[in-house]
């Protein structure tokens, strides 16, 4: 390395120190330029790069911290490599001399581990002399760069902490919503889309002129199937009202080595921010994903049933009681029904259970295929499914009955030799009775129940309504061993 290529900016704001190490570089065939504070040594790396910088770790005014952020946002001194020193060796030294890019951190009065460090990082340095920049600019624009450049510091920490804040969310749709919310107010965008991989989400906000477009759009540029998808749709007027994307921007979002999924974003012709905002949003995503996934199964798995995926007891039981409240409070009808396979027990005892629950199965998908979707399907327990029906009257949930009594008489169902097994279904109805105090849930399910033991009694594979409130009083009937 030639004697020019070994040129040293040294700031240090104590003189005779400053002198010392200076002379002391120089005699180890170092060009020394010193400075005595931050604000003049930047001027002078800016005016003319030299190989290497070094400065305090802490100084008054500007440290060097802060020094390091602002050359390395300087295309001329982005390269230029910078050793910080510091009077103690402790973790929060070596913190912010790492964060602040310094290529290494030596401690005051060694001098000989300075030359080494120095060595170290100019071997790395490449020995043709490389191409600088010359900045031009005095004290005060040398502080107002480093003002911006803590500006952008503190806005890409700040847009950090908003995305890493998503992570409370209790479920993908809601977290992907807040995002969107959050990215309007930063960047324009046509449209945006997530997508995941297990389970496969595609999630998109668009505005709601451009949403079938925009889908099909951001379906090509993640290369996704919305049919084979959960989708999650978001249309208003917060996105770009634009005919088309100028460009598109996809990001891998990885965490651990795998990955989770994708974002995108459908960029309109123009300036934009979107490049720097971007890569900032996809890198602390992923996190994010991580978790609103794990609280969403978490939420399933306590809510669900596992062997049929319908509500469990304790679901349907919350979910009914709000539906209740809203019938109460709106004055619409709400009717349950309970249904329960018969001779259910045989089919165990004699075909065993893996017949009996591939039956359980069976049953749970025709009942969600002949319900509406705002209908709620669970399993009460055991062979038993309950079925609330919203703003649906007594006759109309008998209709409904009906409808799934003839759908699971007609269910074919195979045992392991491959013989159908006869299945059907006992079903109570009952409809929840108004009045200026309402019926309880109790008293509801109760009354469905006892419809549903008159259907048995009365010969099995039928519909019964319950008996009016008025004349319902609690019954306990012991299990029938054909039920």
């Amino acid at each position: 390395m030639t004697v020019a290529s070994r040129r040293v900016v040294l700031i240090d704001p104590v003189t005779e120190t400053r002198n010392v190490f200076a002379q002391r570089l120089r005699a180890h065939g170092y060009v020394v330029d010193d400075a005595a504070d931050a604000v003049a040594g930047a001027e002078m790396s800016l005016a003319d790069p030299p190989s290497a910088i070094v400065c305090d770790l802490w100084m008054p005014g500007v440290s060097g911290v802060q020094l390091c952020r602002l050359l390395s946002a300087e295309p001329g001194t982005e390269d230029v490599p910078i050793i910080l020193r510091s009077e103690v060796d402790d973790p929060r030294s070596r913190f912010w001399s790492r964060h602040a890019g310094a290529r290494a951190l030596v401690m005051k009065g060694r001098m000989g581990e300075l030359v080494r460090a120095l060595d170290d990082v100019l071997e790395e340095e490449e020995e043709s002399t490389p191409f600088f920049f010359r900045m031009s600019g005095g004290a005060h624009d040398i502080r107002d760069r480093i003002a911006e450049n803590l500006d952008r510091a503190l806005f890409a920490s700040v847009v950090a902490a908003e995305v890493r804040s998503l992570a409370g969310s209790s479920a993908l749709d809601r977290m992907f919503d807040s995002l969107s919310q959050l990215l309007t107010q930063l960047v324009d965008y046509r449209w945006v889309a997530l997508t995941t991989t297990a389970p496969v989400y595609f999630a998109i906000h668009a505005h709601r002129r451009q949403a079938e477009a925009a889908e099909r759009e951001a379906a090509k540029a993640l290369a996704i199937a919305p049919e084979t998808s959960r989708m999650v749709r978001i249309h208003d007027d917060d996105a770009r009202d634009v005919d088309a994307a100028a460009r598109t921007l996809v990001y891998d979002l990885t965490l651990g080595g795998s990955r989770l999924g994708r974002i995108a974003f459908g960029v309109p012709a123009g300036p934009s921010r979107i490049d720097k905002i971007a890569p900032l949003v996809a890198q602390e995503l992923p996190a994010v994903v991580r978790l609103v996934l794990l609280v969403e199964e978490s939420q399933r798995l306590a809510t669900t049933d596992g062997l049929t995926g319908l509500m469990n007891r304790r679901a349907f039981v919350a979910n009914l009681r709000r539906e209740m409240d809203r019938a109460m409070r709106t004055g619409t009808a709400t009717s349950v029904l309970l249904l329960d396979l018969d001779h259910f027990k045989a089919i165990n005892d004699t075909h065993g259970h893996g017949a009996g629950d591939a039956v359980l199965v069976a049953v749970a998908q025709t009942l969600q295929r002949v319900s509406r979707t705002y209908d709620l399907v669970g399993r009460w327990g055991g062979e038993e499914f309950v079925i609330a029906l919203p703003g649906t009257d007594e006759e109309r949930a008998l209709i409904v009955a009906e409808r799934m009594r003839d759908a699971i008489e007609k269910l074919v169902v195979t045992n392991a030799r491959g013989t159908p097994m006869p299945l059907s279904a006992s079903i109570g109805a009952a409809e929840l009775s108004p009045g200026p105090v309402g019926e309880s849930l109790d008293s509801l399910v109760d009354r469905a129940d006892r419809a549903m033991y008159s259907a048995k009694v009365g010969g099995r594979n039928r519909v019964c309504r319950a008996e009016k409130i008025q004349s319902a009083t609690p019954v306990s009937f012991a299990a029938n061993d054909a039920a």
